[in-house]
């Protein structure tokens, strides 16, 4: 997709906006300029129901006056409109209480920018109109009411939704850096009538930043349905401490609960379980995870952070160890901790060698948890506790269906009982977890 005077334009906003704000008295401004279109489908029961195409723009601003912070945004970007929206975000800003932590970032994290192409637009994006998710919500929907047993769907859903996400970054202290990405998703969702009168759901979805690397839409429709008309008949499982395989799909919610607390934010705030654990063993030392913001096409791949640090791999656990946080500059100058970067990008795990059909051959006896229903996790203990559904395993093989159950401990003796790691990452996610498999876990039924 060829780049048009408007990126020049939204770049040369995004300029003047820090020449504004120093006219008006800011010793420093970070401005943002974006635009966003997304489109998105939703095909159900034969029929398509909602269609909607839209495409925002705007700026927003890191302000520092006077040892004082603010940050504001507006979606007018008339030159006039702009000068006057400045004056004013300063004048209140300097209203505010100082804070001595807060101010740019150093420009030397802004040095170092990787080279390489990160594969994140596709040049074909404009090509791929509503009319063609249209034609792969149809075929989603027509393979979910086409499995064997699709007497006992109630519903499917289709859906397809793309964007294009253009953004614009400019630090008064020296940062320019422009960023534009593309994705496109298909989902379907699929409930059923069970013989009890409950209506289980369940889905089945894939993305990519390229439309040709979308999973074939007829396969996601079948998928979907076929994983409702497996929970048919679910009942709540025997109370029990078994071997626990987490599925790929469903692992990133577990993972995002131990990652969380790993912020800085967390850790001044005193709401983080791994507070002064650098250096220790925190989890099974089959696990080690690498922040790795280069990874072509994935979702979590970037050049710069929202800071505009420099991105760079970086390991966060190896070997069950902890490594690193999640730092950045307001956090790091109140722990006197090095900026890293604020948020994480894409999680690049070390690798079992098995498929998780393999594993479960492995556990012979366990339960394969395929969701998590509500719960929750504490960040300050570690302590979490969730719903979960998924399948009895008997003899190394996908067996009966189970709900109502619940998976709880805590994260710091959790993680330590994991004893293999599949080879089998969640594509689709930037956590990209594999199976996990976790042994002499309790599991609360009946």
């Amino acid at each position: 997709m060829s780049k048009t005077n408007n990126d020049h334009d939204m770049l040369a906003i995004a300029q003047s906006c820090i020449a504004m704000a120093k006219s008006a008295g800011a010793g420093g401004t970070i401005a943002r300029g974006y635009r966003v279109r997304d489109v998105s489908l939703e095909y159900r029961d034969g029929r398509v129901e909602k269609i909607s195409e839209s495409t925002t723009r705007g700026v927003g601003l890191q302000l520092y006056v006077d040892g004082r912070y603010s940050s504001v945004s507006t979606s007018d970007l008339r030159p006039e409109a702009l000068k006057t929206f400045i004056s004013d975000s300063v004048a209140l800003a300097k209203a505010i209480q100082p804070d001595p932590f807060r101010a740019l970032p150093d420009a030397e994290l802004y040095k170092g920018q990787a080279s390489l192409d990160l594969q994140l637009e596709d040049p074909k994006y404009l090509d791929v109109t509503a009319d063609e998710g249209r034609k792969a919500a149809k075929v989603m929907h027509d393979a979910a009411r086409g499995v064997q047993g699709a007497e006992a769907i109630l519903s499917v859903t289709a859906s397809f939704s793309t964007n294009l996400v253009e953004t614009w970054m400019v630090a008064s202290n020296g940062f320019s850096g422009a960023n534009r990405s593309t994705s496109f998703f298909l989902s379907t969702d699929v409930s059923a009538k069970d013989a009890d009168g409950r209506r289980p759901e369940e889905y089945d979805y894939a993305g990519s930043r390229f439309w040709n690397g979308v999973a074939d839409p007829a396969r996601i429709g079948a998928t979907a349905a076929q994983r409702t008309l497996a929970r048919l008949g679910s009942k709540k499982g025997q109370t029990d401490a078994m071997t626990v395989l987490v599925d790929n799909r469903a692992a990133g919610r577990l993972v995002s609960m131990l990652t969380g607390p790993l912020s800085a934010n967390a850790l001044q705030q005193k709401r983080s379980f791994l507070e002064g654990r650098t250096g220790q063993q925190i989890v099974s030392p089959l696990i080690s995870l690498t922040d790795d913001p280069l990874v072509p096409r994935a979702f979590g791949s970037r050049k710069f952070d929202n800071e505009g640090i420099a991105a760079k791999p970086r390991a966060v656990i190896e070997n069950g160890v902890l490594k690193s946080y999640y730092v950045d500059t307001y956090y790091g100058r109140k722990l006197k901790m090095a900026p890293t970067s604020g948020s994480p990008s894409n999680l690049a795990w070390k690798l079992g060698t098995k498929s998780q059909k393999e594993l479960l051959a492995d556990a012979k006896e366990a339960l394969l948890i395929t969701g998590f229903i509500g719960g929750n996790s504490n960040g300050g203990t570690g302590d979490f506790s969730l719903g979960v559904v998924g399948f009895r395993v008997r003899n190394g093989a996908v067996a009966e269906p189970v709900a109502e159950m619940n998976l709880s401990g805590n994260h710091l003796e959790f993680w330590k009982k994991l004893v293999a790691i599949g080879n089998d990452p969640f594509p689709y996610s930037s956590f990209r977890t594999p199976t996990l498999v976790f042994e002499n876990v309790s599991v609360a039924g009946t």
